[in-house]
Protein backbone atom coordinates (compact mmCIF):
# COMPACT_ATOMS: atom_id res chain seq x y z
CA UNK A 1 0.00 0.00 0.00
CA UNK A 2 1.56 3.55 -0.69
CA UNK A 3 1.51 6.10 1.25
CA UNK A 4 0.52 9.68 0.44
CA UNK A 5 3.19 12.34 0.09
CA UNK A 6 2.72 15.44 1.30
CA UNK A 7 2.50 17.92 -2.21
CA UNK A 8 3.91 21.29 -1.57
CA UNK A 9 2.98 23.65 -4.67
CA UNK A 10 5.29 26.20 -5.36
CA UNK A 11 4.96 29.55 -7.75
CA UNK A 12 6.78 32.08 -8.44
CA UNK A 13 8.64 30.85 -5.25
CA UNK A 14 6.40 30.96 -3.08
CA UNK A 15 4.54 27.93 -1.40
CA UNK A 16 1.26 28.01 -2.07
CA UNK A 17 -1.36 26.86 1.04
CA UNK A 18 -4.09 24.51 0.85
CA UNK A 19 -7.37 26.37 -1.01
CA UNK A 20 -4.90 28.49 -2.34
CA UNK A 21 -4.87 26.18 -5.88
CA UNK A 22 -6.60 23.26 -7.47
CA UNK A 23 -5.10 20.56 -8.62
CA UNK A 24 -6.26 18.89 -12.37
CA UNK A 25 -4.64 16.05 -14.10
CA UNK A 26 -4.04 16.35 -17.56
CA UNK A 27 -3.22 14.37 -20.05
CA UNK A 28 -0.14 15.47 -22.11
CA UNK A 29 -1.77 14.38 -25.49
CA UNK A 30 -4.71 12.29 -26.29
CA UNK A 31 -2.65 8.97 -26.95
CA UNK A 32 -1.55 9.74 -22.99
CA UNK A 33 -4.83 9.92 -22.08
CA UNK A 34 -5.61 6.19 -21.12
CA UNK A 35 -2.48 5.38 -19.44
CA UNK A 36 -0.89 6.19 -16.70
CA UNK A 37 2.55 4.64 -15.37
CA UNK A 38 2.41 1.42 -12.85
CA UNK A 39 -1.10 0.54 -14.20
CA UNK A 40 -2.40 3.63 -11.75
CA UNK A 41 -5.41 4.93 -12.51
CA UNK A 42 -7.67 8.24 -11.57
CA UNK A 43 -11.19 8.32 -10.84
CA UNK A 44 -12.85 11.18 -10.42
CA UNK A 45 -15.93 11.46 -8.90
CA UNK A 46 -19.28 14.22 -8.54
CA UNK A 47 -20.77 13.61 -5.07
CA UNK A 48 -23.15 15.99 -5.26
CA UNK A 49 -26.29 14.91 -4.43
CA UNK A 50 -29.04 16.95 -6.67
CA UNK A 51 -32.78 17.08 -5.07
CA UNK A 52 -33.44 14.64 -7.89
CA UNK A 53 -30.80 12.35 -7.08
CA UNK A 54 -31.95 12.33 -3.50
CA UNK A 55 -35.45 12.09 -4.33
CA UNK A 56 -34.39 8.59 -6.59
CA UNK A 57 -32.43 7.23 -3.64
CA UNK A 58 -36.01 7.87 -1.65
CA UNK A 59 -37.68 5.57 -3.85
CA UNK A 60 -34.93 3.14 -4.15
CA UNK A 61 -35.18 2.99 -0.32
CA UNK A 62 -38.73 2.53 -0.63
CA UNK A 63 -38.95 -0.63 -2.93
CA UNK A 64 -36.13 -2.30 -0.35
CA UNK A 65 -38.64 -1.48 2.42
CA UNK A 66 -41.61 -3.06 0.18
CA UNK A 67 -39.84 -6.00 0.00
CA UNK A 68 -38.77 -6.63 3.47
CA UNK A 69 -42.60 -5.68 3.94
CA UNK A 70 -43.53 -8.74 1.21
CA UNK A 71 -40.93 -10.81 2.80
CA UNK A 72 -42.61 -10.08 6.61
CA UNK A 73 -45.94 -10.91 5.24
CA UNK A 74 -44.85 -14.21 4.02
CA UNK A 75 -45.83 -13.17 0.08
CA UNK A 76 -43.55 -15.11 -2.72
CA UNK A 77 -41.41 -12.85 -4.72
CA UNK A 78 -44.03 -13.31 -8.02
CA UNK A 79 -46.84 -12.53 -5.62
CA UNK A 80 -48.98 -9.43 -7.06
CA UNK A 81 -49.73 -6.85 -4.59
CA UNK A 82 -51.44 -3.52 -3.86
CA UNK A 83 -48.88 -1.32 -2.46
CA UNK A 84 -49.77 1.95 0.08
CA UNK A 85 -46.81 4.40 0.98
CA UNK A 86 -47.76 6.73 3.43
CA UNK A 87 -45.18 9.16 4.69
CA UNK A 88 -43.98 13.38 4.57
CA UNK A 89 -44.53 15.36 1.14
CA UNK A 90 -41.00 14.62 0.49
CA UNK A 91 -41.84 10.44 0.75
CA UNK A 92 -44.56 11.13 -1.73
CA UNK A 93 -43.54 13.23 -3.67
CA UNK A 94 -40.15 11.12 -4.23
CA UNK A 95 -42.73 8.09 -4.50
CA UNK A 96 -45.26 10.13 -7.27
CA UNK A 97 -41.68 10.98 -9.72
CA UNK A 98 -40.32 7.39 -9.09
CA UNK A 99 -44.06 5.37 -9.27
CA UNK A 100 -42.95 3.36 -12.44
CA UNK A 101 -39.95 2.24 -10.82
CA UNK A 102 -41.42 1.60 -7.79
CA UNK A 103 -44.67 -0.23 -9.17
CA UNK A 104 -42.49 -2.03 -11.76
CA UNK A 105 -39.91 -3.47 -9.04
CA UNK A 106 -42.21 -4.78 -6.61
CA UNK A 107 -45.12 -5.84 -8.89
CA UNK A 108 -47.69 -3.60 -7.44
CA UNK A 109 -50.84 -3.90 -9.35
CA UNK A 110 -52.17 -0.79 -7.42
CA UNK A 111 -49.95 2.09 -5.81
CA UNK A 112 -51.97 4.26 -3.29
CA UNK A 113 -50.21 7.67 -1.77
CA UNK A 114 -51.27 9.27 1.64
CA UNK A 115 -49.18 12.07 2.99
CA UNK A 116 -48.79 11.84 7.03
CA UNK A 117 -46.60 13.19 9.78
CA UNK A 118 -44.71 9.84 10.41
CA UNK A 119 -41.33 10.32 10.95
CA UNK A 120 -40.13 7.11 8.46
CA UNK A 121 -42.60 5.61 5.43
CA UNK A 122 -44.78 3.71 6.04
CA UNK A 123 -45.40 0.38 3.45
CA UNK A 124 -48.62 -1.43 3.61
CA UNK A 125 -48.84 -4.68 0.85
CA UNK A 126 -51.50 -6.78 0.64
CA UNK A 127 -51.63 -10.02 -1.85
CA UNK A 128 -53.43 -9.28 -5.09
Amino acid sequence: MRKNKVLEVVAGGIALQEGEYTLRLVAADEAASGSLPRGDGVVVLDVTVTPELAAEGLARDLVRQVQQARKDAGLEVSDRIALTIGGSDEVVAAARTHEALITSETLATSFALVTSDASEPVVTVTKQ
